[in-house]
């Protein structure tokens, strides 16, 4: 008589603590996920000065406001799309698809790093922009809403296209070269580093096809003046097509990894 299977919550939370230890003590994913947008944060934000043209609002918060949406992104696509191909490769996921877990809590799991590790991102970046820029903080309940719903919308669009975006990566020894220049470059392109009103209007339509962009304006609307919205491209935060934008990615996302995922590595038989 075959063994009995775990329940879903069982192994759902068991898989959670495997996957929050397993990060947490990988001083590599430490420092692609997390250490890396503090460290932009804290260099890039000591060297930039000034106003965006056409308004009184320190670039800074500009700055930091894109850097918190790329910090998100950085756990949510980065570091989980790298660790799903060295499980991959090394024969991890293979091997808990053909175990009594339940299929769904390996992902459950995954859903579980991303949300912890995007939550102490966000309150990291948070504090530091406080400490040492004085990022005004959400002045009201409705900012702190949109900034819990764009993060959220953003966490699980980029998850879902991680996953997806495995099927792209033929070995763990290549994850990081195959993942990092997209985010690099949607970076450039998203209003990240700089203002995105200034960017050409080429890249700011390539931008807008993807997530991170939508984050960015949906987080400059939480932590900027009112005021500073006429500059954005359509003169509005626009946060409806935020919501519509990033919740369509998250669908793709999710019919894409249902299509594309694969159990078994190449190398792994």
């Amino acid at each position: 008589m075959p063994p009995a299977r775990p329940g879903i919550w069982r192994a759902s939370v068991a898989r959670s603590k495997v996957e929050l230890k397993s990060f947490f003590r990988n001083r590599q994913s430490l420092i692609f996920t997390l250490a890396l947008p503090i460290m932009l944060l804290v260099v890039l934000g000591s060297i930039f000065s000034g106003t965006v043209e056409g308004t009184t609002v320190d670039f800074k918060q500009v700055f930091i406001a894109g850097i918190i949406a790329s910090g998100v992104m950085s756990v949510s696509f980065t570091g989980l799309a790298i660790n799903i191909a060295i499980e991959r490769d090394t024969g991890t996921i293979r091997r808990l698809a053909c175990s009594p877990m339940p299929k769904s809590a390996y992902f459950i799991g995954k859903i579980v790093r991303v949300a912890v590790t995007g939550v102490i991102e966000t309150v990291i970046l948070l504090g530091v922009a406080l400490a040492l820029f004085r990022l005004p903080l959400p002045a009201t309940l409705t900012a702190w809403l949109t900034l819990l719903w764009v993060l959220f919308l953003g966490a699980v669009a980029c998850s879902l296209l991680a996953i997806a975006f495995t099927a792209l990566i033929p070995n763990s020894r290549s994850a990081s070269a195959i993942v990092t220049p997209p985010f690099l470059v949607l970076q450039f392109i998203s209003g990240v580093f700089f203002p995105f009103n200034q960017l050409p209007l080429w890249m700011q339509n390539t931008a807008a096809l993807f997530p991170l962009k939508w984050m960015t304006q949906g987080l400059r609307s939480v932590f900027l003046p009112e005021a500073f919205a006429r500059v954005e491209p359509a003169g509005s935060w626009e946060l409806d097509r935020v919501a519509l934008v990033l919740g369509a990615w998250c669908l793709a996302g999710l019919l894409l990894s249902a299509l594309t995922f694969s159990w078994r590595g190449p190398n792994v038989r």
